[in-house]
């Protein structure tokens, strides 16, 4: 009997102590799947989240400062022109003024010159160098008409800046509006300070406004020769009659618009222009 109770009890320990028989498959939590796993795949979702809204700023951010989808030369052309190395920029500044050096006589030096400072947006600098090559060469129409252009363009760039200015300058002296006249004012007298601003701030004024003037003039002058060179383009002495109505040259003008309708006696605008001319103080004829 008591080797047979010794029996059964070493076949319960062994019972006991067996694992229990592994199910083929992958091994699963208790909870319905691996928590490591589940874990991973929670910390990459907060991490796209994350990513897609640094995209999302970054796309807006390019939207707005190169301007995708804006038309040529623009946005991402810009954003890769520079990289393309097989590209052609065309003369360099350095390279048409060597050519000005070898041959100061020859005009194509400075129209290359003038080529090159156009494109790196050095408007006086083509302005300069296209004068110097229209006094060799003063029967180029087209070179006549670009200059016209780019000092149109210089003066809308100083009559913005004038604008500015004249602002500023109202603002320098706040107080002398609000000052009495007379006897009353004189004894009061004046801030000095304001004063001095004033003074600066009109002088400022003063010098935009000439530069405006002096170039709205060269342009009515650049545009004339050009106009006076090809007599039966329209363009030509339409582009006359604008430039100089902008300039405050009103004979100019008014003699401009009526070679335009000469040329053009049946346009669409024909009557528009015949009552410009009349405000300007001309006769319309026709």
């Amino acid at each position: 009997m008591a080797r047979a109770a010794v029996k059964a009890k070493q076949q319960a320990k062994q019972k006991v102590a067996q694992p229990a028989p592994r199910r083929a498959g992958k091994r699963k939590h208790a909870a319905g799947g691996n928590p490591n796993q589940a874990l991973f795949f929670i910390r990459l979702r907060r991490k796209a989240k994350f990513m897609y809204v640094i995209l999302a700023v970054l796309f807006a951010v390019t939207f707005a400062f190169l301007g995708v989808g804006s038309g040529a030369n623009g946005g991402l052309d810009q954003l890769f022109s520079g990289l393309n190395i097989f590209s052609s920029s065309g003369t360099s500044v350095s390279k048409a003024q060597k050519e000005i050096k070898d041959h100061p006589n020859a005009a194509k030096g400075y129209r290359d010159l003038a080529t090159a400072y156009e494109g790196k947006n050095d408007t006086p600098s083509a302005i300069s160098a296209l004068q110097e090559y229209t006094l060799k060469k003063p029967k180029d129409a087209s070179a006549w008409n670009e200059l016209g252009g780019l000092q149109l363009a210089q003066a809308q760039t100083f009559l913005s800046q004038y604008e500015s200015a004249s602002q500023a300058a109202a603002l320098a002296a706040p107080s002398q509006a609000f000052l009495p006249t007379g006897k009353l004012g004189q004894a009061i007298g004046t801030n000095q300070l304001e004063q001095t601003a004033a003074s600066q701030a009109n002088s400022v004024v003063q010098n935009f406004q000439s530069q405006t003037q002096s170039l709205y003039s060269s342009a009515v002058a650049s545009y004339q020769k050009a106009a006076n060179l090809q007599p039966n383009d329209s363009n030509s002495w339409f582009q006359l009659a604008q430039t100089a109505q902008q300039s405050g040259d009103a004979k100019t003008a008014i003699a401009a618009y009526k070679h335009y309708l000469k040329l053009t006696p049946d346009s669409t605008t024909a009557p528009q222009i015949r009552a410009l001319i009349k405000q300007l103080g001309g006769k319309p004829s026709g």
